[in-house]
Parts: structure tokens; C-alpha cells; sequence
């Protein structure tokens, strides 16, 4: 903890006086253009990879990224996006996966998730991801079920009725991406295809 503490130190003596007019903007303003999908996993940032300023990204983590289809009933990560795009009218929606994904990772290899059953039952939603790159060569199933899975998330975010109405409306666009962590690289998946191109 000492090094958050430390952090917190710097941040209030370097970086918010700098930021200081910002800061008193967005005191009384939260006008996000995206909403930023994302895995929970500590080397993916949203705002570190997209260089953007506070207040510009509405941010979602979930471990692997995953959005499951709307269903009635008590969820944040509904409630998160209806909030994000009914209210605050973002424009964009990002899925981001990622390169070497524990969650990913977990399902390509099997792991035996007896031991953490919450999470076992959270990866149930990307079992359909799953069985479609099963066939995938060796070496290259964890990537293909990355790619996979943002798409399928994609997909899951449109049975979303804000989505849905936002979509119908043109007012929102979905964007699939996936975050090669070593070269810092973006691949945007095409919508409903697969690997588009690289960033």
C-alpha cells in the first residue's frame, strides 16, 4: 500500500495542479463519448492505451471482457451499459480483449475452476466462443478465442435494449478491438468478421 499512498501523493502535488482546470470542469460535468468494455486485468488500462484525459471514457471491467445478454433482473454490467448509453449518450462502444487473457486462457486450456466456482460460473459466458475456435490449430487457439470472444461480447452488447434502440437509431457504434500487451499493438476486428486490421 505504501506505493498507492506514494502515488496519491504525486498525483496531488504534480499531476492535479497541472489538471487542476480540468478537474473543475469535470466537477460539474460527465459527458463521456465512449463507453470502454474491458477485461479486469491489471496490464490492460483503457486510459493508458488510448492516451485519453479524464472524463472521456465510461469504463466497464470484467474479467475477459465478457457482456452477457440481456436478461431481466439485478446486473451491473447491464445497468452500466444502459447508463452509459441511455443517459449519458455515449457515441462508441469498445470491447477490448487482450493478448495472454486469464479468463481466455482458462477455457482454451481446461482449467480445473473447482477451486474458484464464481468464476467458473462467470466463464460460462463465453462457452460459445469457446466451441467455436475449438478446432483452431495448436498454438493458436487462445488467440483465435480472444478474437472470438470480443465478437461474441459484441453481439451480446446489441441484446441490450439501449443498445438495441441506439443501433436502430444510429446513434452508437460498436468497435472490437484486442490489445497485444508486448508490442502494444490494436487489432479492430470487423463487426461480425473477424480481424479487420492493425492499429
Amino acid at each position: 500500500m505504501r506505493h498507492l499512498a506514494q502515488g496519491i501523493d504525486r498525483f496531488q502535488r504534480e499531476v492535479f495542479p497541472a489538471k487542476a482546470g480540468l478537474f473543475a470542469h469535470l466537477a460539474t460535468t460527465h459527458q463521456p463519448g465512449t463507453l470502454f468494455i474491458g477485461c479486469s486485468d491489471a496490464r490492460v488500462v483503457p486510459e493508458l492505451i488510448t492516451q485519453t484525459e479524464p472524463g472521456e471514457l465510461f469504463v466497464i471491467r470484467t474479467a475477459g471482457n465478457l457482456v452477457p445478454a440481456y436478461a431481466p433482473g439485478a446486473d451491473g454490467v447491464a445497468a452500466g451499459i444502459e447508463y452509459a448509453v441511455a443517459v449519458l449518450g455515449v457515441r462508441d462502444i469498445v470491447v477490448c480483449g487482450h493478448s495472454a487473457c486469464g479468463a481466455m486462457t482458462a477455457l482454451a486450456e481446461g482449467h480445473d475452476l473447482s477451486g474458484a466456482p464464481a468464476v467458473a460460473d462467470w466463464l460460462r459466458h463465453a462457452e460459445a466462443s469457446r466451441a467455436r475456435t475449438a478446432a483452431a490449430d495448436d498454438g493458436h487457439e487462445l488467440a483465435a478465442l480472444v478474437r472470438e470472444n470480443v465478437a461474441a461480447q459484441l453481439v451480446n452488447l446489441a441484446t441490450h435494449p439501449s443498445v438495441a434502440r441506439a443501433l436502430a437509431e444510429g446513434g452508437v457504434q460498436l468497435h472490437g478491438w484486442v490489445f497485444d500487451i508486448p508490442t502494444g499493438t490494436i487489432e479492430e476486428l470487423a463487426a461480425g468478421t473477424g480481424p479487420a486490421l492493425a492499429a
